[in-house]
């Protein structure tokens, strides 16, 4: 059967969440017509990558993630039966609702103007006391319970990485998984010194799901080197009808993060400049965030600082990403190890006092609660896939300025991953936390 890419892409995009369902759950031929859609417009979103970067998402009812081509979309868990409700609308009009699973134990005034800022930046004094704070901890994840309130995905991968993901127990066993000496989660990916195909890898996703809030994660280091694919982001259900969000994510040897929203049609951002918006970062792509109409390309921004991804965020002892979701719109702040604020290492954030984000997408021109809704949040570790796969032979981006091709002396990623398990030795994350807050 027959059916044209936009017309596939427009359909999904547009469809009820109810209808969506039904759709995801068709059959294996339209699946197969979905990923050949994703692959398509991967090409578009490919070119915009080797230059700026970024790829798509789908769902299943087993927290999957059915995605090829987003300046790198990803896709959202399912609701598993649960509402999250402010009222009797599915979609709630304001932040701060939160959402477990059945089986889980400021407003913006114009187009341009830029999200409110303080002077206040960085660490406060020694010996001055945090204020109250209105944003309360919902959800918690650190030490030896961090693993507990998250689900291991075991699908098929479908960013079209060379990846096996795992279940905890197999997880576990292969020592992929893991709470070291210092009380952080590791979460690594099978460096075997050769292996068939695939190499095995760890994605999880929060049983519980949220819908506006503060998500603060603490990182002491993330996986990097040519061939990896590493993500922090978050997704709502019917892809990309509760929007995608991320956080972190970039590619090989990068080393400066790249944010993106992805969306139903209607969401835009009202300038591709970076002072109006009132931004850090440098806006990627288009103002345009609806994956069917952009090829997936969402609306990205790159971060200025060299040590926000990759080796060199590592070397730096790593940092904090915050992202804030709530009237005034969605925004991203990153904060290297030696300038993460006090009253996020209290628990009492303080988002008002961080200065200007890195990036922002208003609700002037996005309405953060009907675009966004019923999220989780998601680690993930591919290896090549659409985008690593891509930019292989690609240069010029930071910490990329020789193509991996050139440096490893391999042709393709896929030759690459198989034959050097050692190469891997930096592709895991270490995290000491991640928060998860609301104000009501």
């Amino acid at each position: 059967m027959l059916i044209q890419i936009p017309f596939v892409l427009a359909l999904l995009s547009n469809v009820a969440p109810s209808d969506a369902n039904l759709f995801a759950r068709g059959s294996d031929s339209l699946r197969r017509v979905h990923h050949h859609a994703a692959k398509r417009s991967a090409s578009f979103a490919r070119d915009l990558r080797t230059t700026f970067g970024s790829i798509f998402v789908e769902q299943n009812s087993d927290t999957n993630k059915l995605g090829s081509a987003r300046v790198y979309c990803v896709s959202s868990p399912s609701n598993n039966g649960t509402s999250l409700t402010n009222g009797t609308s599915p979609i709630p009009s304001s932040p701060a609702t939160f959402a477990p699973t059945p089986s889980a134990t400021g407003s913006q005034s114009n187009g341009t103007s830029a999200r409110p800022t303080s002077s206040a930046s960085g660490a406060s004094p020694s010996g001055t006391s945090i204020p109250s704070s209105p944003w309360k901890v919902v959800q918690s994840f650190q030490g030896n319970s961090f693993f507990t309130g998250w689900d291991f995905f075991t699908g098929g991968d479908p960013t079209n990485g060379q990846v096996t993901y795992v279940d905890q127990s197999t997880a576990q066993k292969a020592g992929l998984v893991s709470i070291n000496s210092a009380g952080n989660a590791i979460m690594r990916v099978e460096t075997t010194a050769q292996v068939a195909t695939t190499r095995q890898s760890v994605r999880i996703t929060t049983s519980k799901t949220y819908t506006g809030g503060l998500v603060i994660m603490d990182s002491v280091h993330m996986p990097t080197g040519c061939g990896t694919w590493p993500a922090f982001w978050s997704n709502g259900p019917n892809w990309p009808a509760g929007g995608e969000i991320d956080i972190v994510e970039g590619v090989n040897d990068y080393t400066n993060n790249q944010a993106t929203i992805h969306t139903n049609p209607g969401c835009t951002i009202p300038t591709s400049n970076a002072n109006q918006l009132g931004v850090t970062g440098t806006l990627v792509g288009g103002t345009n965030c609806a994956a069917a109409q952009t090829g997936n390309q969402g609306c990205g921004v790159r971060a200025s600082q060299t040590n926000s991804f990759g080796a060199a965020f590592n070397n730096n002892g790593g940092g904090v990403y915050a992202m804030q979701w709530d009237n005034s719109g969605i925004s991203i702040f990153f904060f290297p190890r030696n300038s993460v604020p006090s009253d996020i290492t209290n628990s009492a954030p303080q988002p008002d006092s961080w200065g200007q984000p890195m990036a922002f997408w208003p609700s002037s021109g996005c309405d953060p609660f009907k675009f966004f809704y019923q999220h989780s949040a998601i680690f993930d570790t591919t290896l090549c896939g659409d985008w690593a796969s891509s930019a292989w032979t690609g240069s010029g981006i930071p910490g990329q300025e020789q193509s991996c091709a050139q440096r490893t002396g391999v042709s393709t990623c896929e030759e690459f991953i198989r034959n050097n398990g050692a190469a891997f030795n930096e592709a895991y994350w270490e995290v000491k936390s991640v928060k998860i807050y609301q104000t009501s």
